[in-house]
């Protein structure tokens, strides 16, 4: 990863910091930059829904831990964040946090929504660079109290458990990176081709996409393009045009460079393949004396390369995020004064620069990242993201497992609105209900869509009754309650917390 070995130093395991509250209360990194330390904010979040767990849970015989890990303790999470960063930015009830049953019938009522997450990770199971050690920490099977730090948090079983089984998460595409050396390969194509038919062997059902990973100018790679297409049948394409991401890379690239990447286009093209998915911003600290390509994670050769290719759909992973390097608060004023976020706008901008719809935002890491360090900020990002794109041109992504559950990412996308006064003064609409029509596009729609899985979406579509669903019913039934376990990095330091006014 991007974090030198001085700064993995300043950061320990996010799950030995979280004390079982259900969501980040500290920023978490997933290795590819170095994540910023606990904000006076973010520790007076913690100190509030702890305070308030141990209240609540008193009242109702729960235990610390065991009222976090309810449905009640998530909820109180955003009841917490609303109250200390201002307003109503995440819509949650008072009751849902006092009344288990309350918290229970919500619960219920979304646990069927259709969610589509175009981000997932894990591991190979020989996967033994010991880097990636620092995004998270081990928890035993059920007990995010228990463990060391291990890859097994990151491994297959893992994997299914916090995505599958313990998040709303109906259908998943897992991802991979590429690498200059082959030690830093944390799953290889074959290794995602054989994950999805496994899972969907399994399942009787269609629950796993996956990707093929590119890396231009690596020795090749067209061959391996070409074998792809006829052995793997990859459901789209992966590339990051700064290269190798654990490495200063030999290989960066450009999405409009005729000579390297149109051939490679032509190809994807002929074989009906045309989802091509890049990873662009979230840069490291210090990144342009860290990285010498650094501006090869922006994305204003995205433009020039969708206007040529007309047949791709280019789905921009982060929606080119340049990461939090310091703190919210100038993101924030920049966007107050300004009503733009740097390299977010700038992607916005591409469908009325270049008279183009064939680019669309993903968001993993991106608004989790933001939904955790300031709650305004991650509805500014919706609101320049679906002003400038549409709200067809979103899609749903987590980066989990990175960041173990993503259940506490898809709580926050349903509960979020843009303030009144944000709307007002920037042109935005609502974001409405968490089952309206925006949210239900940007969840799934759009990535049914794009990934023509029209199917998958109908009332009566096969993976509803399958193995995953019955398997988590069985799961629940035996006790069992979701870790949501925070993985990835923290900050070592943090500002020590403050009750709640």
């Amino acid at each position: 990863m991007w974090l030198t070995d001085k700064q993995r130093k300043r950061v320990s395991a996010a799950d030995k910091k979280t004390s079982g509250i259900p969501m980040p209360t500290r920023m978490v990194s997933n290795g590819e930059y170095m994540p910023l330390q606990q904000t006076p904010d973010q520790a007076r979040v913690e100190s509030g829904i702890l305070a308030a767990a141990d209240e609540q849970g008193g009242k109702l015989g729960l235990d610390r831990r065991s009222f976090l890990r309810s449905t009640a303790g998530l909820a109180t999470s955003f009841l917490v964040m609303n109250r200390v960063f201002g307003g109503d930015v995440f819509s949650v009830a008072h009751a849902e946090t006092t009344d288990p049953a309350a918290a229970a019938e919500r619960a219920s009522r979304f646990a069927d929504q259709y969610i589509v997450d175009m981000q997932l990770h894990f591991v190979r199971d020989d996967y033994a660079w010991d880097g990636i050690l620092h995004l998270g920490n081990y928890a035993r099977k059920w007990n995010a109290d228990l463990g060391e730090i291990t890859f097994d948090s990151f491994k297959f079983d893992n994997f299914m458990k916090e995505v599958y089984f313990d998040s709303d998460t109906k259908i998943g595409l897992i991802s991979a990176a590429p690498a200059d050396h082959g030690p830093n390969v944390i799953m290889n194509n074959d290794g995602l081709a054989d994950a999805r038919n496994f899972v969907n062997k399994a399942s009787g059902s269609r629950r796993m996409l996956s990707h093929t990973v590119i890396a231009p100018g690596q020795p090749g790679w067209l061959e391996e393009i070409d074998r792809a297409i006829e052995v793997l049948k990859p459901d789209s394409w992966k590339g990051y045009t700064l290269g190798d991401p654990f490495d200063n890379s030999q290989y960066p690239w450009r999405l409009d460079d005729e000579k390297l990447m149109y051939p490679a286009y032509e190809r994807m093209v002929k074989a009906g393949i045309r989802n091509v998915c890049i990873h662009k911003g979230l840069l490291p600290e210090d990144y342009e004396n860290v990285i010498t390509h650094w501006r090869h994670a922006m994305v204003d050769d995205v433009g020039p390369a969708a206007r040529d290719w007309p047949e791709l759909n280019f789905i921009i992973y982060h929606s080119g995020f340049r990461p939090l390097l310091t703190s919210p608060d100038p993101l924030l004023a920049q966007f107050e004064r300004e009503g733009r976020i740097d390299w977010v706008s700038d992607l916005a901008d591409i469908p009325e620069q270049y008279g183009v719809s064939n680019v669309y935002a993903e968001l993993g890491t991106t608004f989790g990242s933001c939904a955790i360090t300031h709650p305004r900020l991650a509805a500014a990002l919706m609101g320049v993201l679906i002003r400038g794109m549409g709200e067809d041109h979103i899609i749903w992504g987590t980066d989990s497992v990175w960041y173990g559950s993503p259940q506490w990412q898809i709580e926050a996308m349903r509960r979020i609105e843009i303030p009144e006064d944000m709307r007002k003064a920037h042109g935005f609409a609502e974001l409405g209900a968490a089952d309206g029509a925006v949210k239900s596009a940007i969840f799934a729609g759009n990535a049914t869509q794009v990934y023509g899985l029209v199917d998958l979406a109908r009332p009566d579509a096969a993976w509803k009754p399958d193995a995953p669903p019955n398997v988590t019913a069985g799961h629940i039934a035996g006790g069992a309650t979701p870790s949501h376990t925070a993985y990835g990095t923290t900050p070592q330091a943090a500002v020590h917390g403050t009750p709640l006014p």
